[in-house]
């Protein structure tokens, strides 16, 4: 295999996979450039805090895609567009994708403000768009798409899970916190899902916060039961680090997005201990994690967290159904059909569509660790939810 990188004006870089060739076509989307290439768009956020997110997310679906040299059996062109965690000029660079360059697929984002901006000028031309993180309630629900696909979950259901433990605990005096953007909203929501005690405050930060010493002044003075958070990225890094460092290790921190793969590196002692809700960990016992985990940890000197797992999974989705296909694409219907059946074998282990098309799957409460590699990661704890399907999946109406 041949991989070429070229760095383009509007801050993509395109890797060509070089294999065998034969014709591929749109009926709905715009046919593309070259019809003997599969052609996907991938959108991630690759600088700013969050960086960490989308390169972890860059890399899982790189590594199966390198493995495989071809997806589906097809000559791959892989565009990849930093959205610098800006919806506009996301929004500007998937129409780019779709219209200037013909793309077959569109996959990302990590953040939902960035999957609302660019679902409709994806979806809309009759482009595949597949998320592997952002999964907010109105795609799942009444605003599905057959042109939407998620590997990764539905919002609310890790910080669900999360709310379930919070519950078993007996805790009786929550406080909570999250960024103020869709999937913040979501996290609270999904955390008052499955819990039912009080609430000791609730407060929404800016988006990109770094600083947490109000917050944590008002966690201080309430002494809940517990904190759950939801703090992605650079902000999670932050929080944890100020967290130890007020002294309130004695107050138990629940999270999710906060303490994983992507934080540990920087937060690393002063994480361990405390606990998120996942749908998967890099501990997962069965065949086709293990291969995922050592592949990742040999390429990139790091543990992969589910950012890189569920986009290893798109990479997956897409070649299960372009081979199924034999590379034909111009029966949308067909494609999307091919999609739905999923059929690879995840990391996570139990994956299948639900009719919304997010994934039907297990969830549990995981553990930051050592481990013994001398990486820090998580560790499952305890399995919550089995064979889970959102709570809005009945307001979608696609068959």
């Amino acid at each position: 295999m041949t991989l070429k990188r070229t760095l383009l004006a509007s801050t993509c870089a395109t890797f060509g996979l070089t294999g065998a060739a034969f014709a591929a076509a749109h009926a709905e989307a715009p046919p593309s450039a070259n019809d003997d290439v599969l052609k996907i768009g991938l959108v991630y956020t690759l600088s700013g805090p969050a960086a960490a997110l989308g390169e972890q997310a860059r890399n899982g679906f790189m590594l199966f895609a390198e493995q495989n040299e071809m997806l589906g059996g097809m000559e791959t062109e892989i565009i990849v567009v930093d959205d610098e965690l800006r919806p506009d000029l996301a929004s500007d660079k998937a129409r780019e994708l779709v219209a200037r360059d013909a793309v077959d697929f569109v996959v990302g984002p990590i953040f939902s403000n960035v999957l609302i901006a660019i679902h409709r000028p994806v979806t809309e031309t009759g482009t595949v768009l597949i998320s592997t993180n952002a999964g907010t309630s109105n795609f799942a629900g009444a605003e599905c798409n057959p042109n939407f696909f998620v590997t990764s979950y539905q919002n609310d259901q890790n910080h669900e899970v999360m709310g379930a433990y919070a519950e078993s605990q007996g805790y009786q005096n929550v406080f909570l916190m999250a960024p103020n953007y869709q999937a913040g909203k979501d996290s609270l929501a999904g955390f008052k899902n499955s819990y039912t005690g009080g609430i000791a405050g609730e407060v929404f930060t800016e988006l990109g916060q770094l600083d947490f010493s109000s917050e944590l002044a008002q966690i201080a003075a309430f002494q809940p039961d517990a904190l759950f958070t939801f703090m992605p990225g650079g902000m999670g890094v932050n929080l944890v680090k100020q967290y130890d460092q007020a002294g309130l290790s004695s107050i138990p921190f629940l999270s999710a997005f906060t303490v994983d793969e992507t934080t540990l590196p920087a937060t690393q002692d002063a994480a361990v201990g405390l606990l998120g809700g996942a749908n998967w960990a890099p501990d997962m016992d069965n065949a086709a994690n293990e291969a995922f985990v050592s592949a990742y940890i040999e390429k990139y000197g790091a543990v992969p967290g589910t950012y890189a797992m569920q986009a290893y999974d798109a990479a997956q989705l897409i070649h299960s159904a372009v081979e199924k296909l034999g590379g034909d694409l111009t029966d949308r219907a067909a494609l999307r059909a091919a999609l739905t059946e999923a059929d690879f074998d995840s990391p996570r282990g139990d994956f299948a569509f639900g009719k919304n098309q997010f994934p039907i799957q297990d969830f549990y409460v995981v553990e930051a660790v050592k481990r013994d590699d001398g990486f820090y990661g998580t560790s499952i704890r305890e399995q919550v939810f089995d064979d889970y399907v959102d709570n809005y999946a009945d307001a979608c109406e696609m068959e």
